[in-house]
């Protein structure tokens, strides 16, 4: 299948074709073993790193390519089309973590953390989220009491990305009460009072590890804080729209392998003495899929051009993954229906493009979050 010329320019081109290359020579021949096993496979991060890949959006100076948000959405993409899971944990690592840091922290702080995480060394995380504060994430619990030098954490973290790989993960604790108590910090494994707790099991993106985070008194020193103190909703939100751009190019990719699977099927599978792809009501099903995947294609590449050019919404930030996210599931469900009983066995990967493309209507902002967002803006309520 011919791609649409975007027109994203040669640098995002190069991009793509390197991280392509990358990602059917060593992700894709693995991709099917890493979601049985549920496995995280840390030996391709330095490979990554090696390119560049985790670094797209930091500063030359301090190690990155000093590249925008457009190509680490490529990047993205490219990756999930091989393995989504591999893909969501490349999300939190370069983005929600690496990124974050760029963005606030100080040159001490980027001259400790980044060289590694860029490198691939190490592995980033970011933890918002608790069991009872997900949308609503001011409501979390987790606490951070001053101390002589730093500030101990007590309480959970919970369906934290990367949690049993991360050596550094920006972590947001209370501080104070509301929205203006709450502080970033720099968390490293190995810290005395930090452990990590259960293992989530999950119906899809397996192999990306999600799991609790137990904080006992655990004293996180002054120099590892991430911003200002009690700023931590400022950082939080500064960063969402950067989040939900660059992870909608997972469900750009769910959606590219879902049509690299389904366009040769329907080419050689023979029904009535025909190739399948030769009836009606497979081309329309399968005009549905590119449509959806272009459409989706051109929002999230627009608003990644914003971010870029400092221009983005809240609102288009939320309605480019919303997009894209439903899109996705949509497509994954059509790819099933097209392959017909094969698409319902785990010889194809069409089930697993399915179970992995449903979490971002979840994840990142529930789709109920997000029209709620927009809706909001846009009435200005």
């Amino acid at each position: 299948m011919s791609d649409f010329d975007f027109a994203l320019g040669e640098t995002a081109d190069m991009i793509r074709e390197t991280t392509r290359r990358f990602a059917a020579d060593r992700i894709a021949p693995i991709a099917a073993a890493i979601d049985a096993e549920d496995r995280f496979p840390r030996s391709l991060w330095p490979e990554m790193g090696a390119l560049g890949l985790h670094g797209i959006t930091v500063d030359e100076a301090d190690g990155g390519l000093g590249l925008g948000y457009l190509e680490h959405v490529v990047a993205q993409e490219e990756i999930a089309r091989a393995s989504a899971s591999v893909g969501l944990s490349y999300g939190a690592h370069s983005n929600l973590c690496i990124n974050q840091i760029r963005r606030w922290a100080t040159p001490e702080q980027k001259a400790r953390f980044l060289p590694q995480l860029i490198s691939g060394a190490h592995v980033g995380s970011l933890a918002m989220s608790e069991s009872g504060a997900g949308s609503d994430v001011v409501s979390m619990r987790l606490r951070a009491e001053r101390r002589d030098g730093g500030y101990a954490l007590t309480g959970t973290k919970f369906w934290i990305t990367n949690a049993t790989e991360a050596d550094v993960l920006v972590v947001y604790a209370k501080t104070g009460e509301g929205a203006r108590g709450i502080t970033t910090f720099l968390i490293e494994r190995g810290m005395p009072g930090f452990a990590i707790g259960q293992k989530i099991d999950k119906m899809g993106m397996r192999g990306s590890p999600t799991a609790e985070l137990v904080f006992d008194g655990c004293l996180v020193p002054d120099a590892n804080i991430l911003g200002p103190v009690d700023g931590g909703v400022g950082v939080l939100m500064s960063g969402l729209d950067y989040e939900r751009t660059v992870l909608a190019g997972i469900q750009l990719g769910i959606m590219q392998a879902c049509m690299d699977t389904v366009l040769p099927y329907v080419r050689e599978r023979q029904q009535f003495g025909k190739a399948i792809g030769s009836f009606q009501l497979i081309q329309a099903k399968v005009a549905d899929m590119y449509v959806a995947l272009n459409a989706a294609r051109a929002y999230v590449y627009a608003v990644a051009r914003a971010c870029d050019a400092g221009r983005t919404t809240r609102f288009d930030a939320a309605g480019a993954i919303l997009l894209a996210s439903e899109n996705a599931v949509k497509v994954a469900l059509e790819s099933v229906q097209a392959l017909g009983g094969a698409g319902y066995t785990r010889d194809w990967p069409v089930e697993r493009y399915l179970r992995d493309a449903k979490l971002l209507d979840i994840g990142a902002g529930t789709n109920e979050i997000r029209r709620m967002l927009i809706g909001r803006e846009l009435i200005g309520a």
